[in-house]
């Protein structure tokens, strides 16, 4: 099977004041199924996760209801406020919907950096831990430190950074994302996600400038915690659909050691729907 580990959909009229601003043409309309199904047929793409993008019960409700419509979206990555009185309560509710698979807070978006790494996110991580959930984890490089602190706090919590953090690509920078990321990758349960790299590059755009960041996710996460996915529509200001899943297939048989066909396949399918338990196609 596979599996685009992270897509998203939106309505503008859910997002007045909200990102994507009109100054982005490339992502300021509606994007649904419709949109994807195409692509994910021409790229022989058997599943997606969709992953929020607006901090929003109101929209993890609407991403619920449209993954029950939609057979090929298997599961859902919805937003909670961590810090709020009730988040165990509302986490657990949730949870009881069977294509709820992770929660992610927009962690990109906070002026703090440790806010993660706050003791008052512990009881929603809690909740996440004992309903079986995955913490998707949207941070920036500098924000890699805080995420440590609570990984380590939460050692049976599933998590999974997205878009390997978001390296400096574009100004071709590998320090300190990469000690900071080899710190997660020491714990067990920390993924990553092979996703947004493009978005991130700038010009540097060619296999040859992506390549030393796919290895360097390759290294520390190895075969089985690495998983690839779109980011689309996010992914329409670098390229199209099929442009980034043919890079990655190449950029995997350029990494060291060279993939063998199963780790290929956990890659780009297996191990996402093992991560997020996936029913199967």
């Amino acid at each position: 099977m596979k599996v685009d580990a992270h897509q998203h959909f939106w309505r503008l009229a859910q997002r007045e004041g909200q990102w994507p601003p009109p100054s982005l043409a490339a992502l300021h309309r509606d994007f649904g199924p419709d949109d994807l199904e195409p692509q994910l047929r021409a790229c022989g793409i058997d599943a997606t996760v969709l992953v929020q993008s607006l901090p929003s019960a109101e929209d993890t409700r609407w991403m619920l209801a449209l993954a029950a419509a939609t057979p090929w979206v298997r599961g859902v990555v919805g937003w909670v406020d961590f810090k709020a009185a009730d988040a165990p309560a509302q986490i657990e509710a949730l949870a009881r919907d069977p294509l709820l698979k992770g929660l992610r807070p927009m962690l990109q978006d906070l002026p703090d950096d440790d806010w993660i790494a706050d003791p008052a996110c512990d009881p929603a991580a809690q909740a996440m831990t004992q309903s079986g959930l995955v913490f998707d984890a949207l941070v920036l490089p500098r924000q890699l430190p805080g995420l440590r602190r609570f990984a380590a706090r939460h050692p049976d919590l599933t998590i999974v950074i997205d878009h390997g953090a978001k390296p400096f690509i574009a100004r071709g920078e590998m320090a300190p994302w990469r000690d900071d990321l080899a710190a997660l990758a020491a714990l067990p349960r920390v993924h990553c996600k092979l996703s947004g790299l493009l978005t991130e590059a700038g010009d540097r755009q060619g296999d040859a400038a992506l390549l030393p960041y796919v290895q360097t996710l390759w290294e520390l996460f190895g075969p089985r915690r690495l998983l690839w996915g779109s980011d689309w529509p996010v992914l329409r200001l670098a390229a199209d659909y099929a442009h980034w899943w043919a890079q990655a297939q190449r950029l995997a048989q350029q990494l060291h050691p060279a993939p063998s066909r199963a780790e290929l396949e956990a890659l780009f399918g297996g191990n996402a729907a093992a991560l997020y338990r996936l029913p199967p196609c």
